[in-house]
């Protein structure tokens, strides 16, 4: 069973950036498809960012793409979620999630490891 927590979140200003930090325990990340997903409220969760085991691919929500970077350290055992130019819609409590072998990057049903999340909030 792997184990993840999210660190990172906080309050700014639109314009700003943040950098979340998601760092796995139990098992290693290495041999694993990694995403971040945010969720409002009673809201679905909403599919943000994802990368491949060894980094060379990433995918992306076109709400973010262009302001947003998901890296990955695996010798860390850690994730990363870089967020510029944020914005009040980007306002939510995301998490970093494990994905199962050969499943979609975009649904939130083919990860199943997550952290407790840490929230994001952006003022306008």
């Amino acid at each position: 069973q792997m184990q993840l927590v999210e660190s990172g979140g906080g309050l700014v200003e639109a314009g700003a950036s943040l950098n979340l930090s998601c760092t796995a325990s139990g098992r290693r990340i290495a041999s694993y498809a990694m995403g971040w997903f945010r969720q409002v409220s009673d809201k679905e969760r909403e599919f943000v960012a994802a990368i491949i085991w060894s980094g060379i691919s990433t995918y992306y929500s076109d709400a973010v793409k262009g302001r947003f970077t998901i890296s990955r350290d695996n010798a860390k055992n850690m994730i990363y979620l870089q967020m510029n130019n944020l914005q009040p819609e980007d306002t939510a409590v995301y998490y970093c999630a494990a994905r199962r072998p050969m499943g979609s990057f975009y649904s939130a049903s083919e990860y199943d490891s997550w952290g407790q999340g840490t929230q994001v909030t952006v003022s306008s």
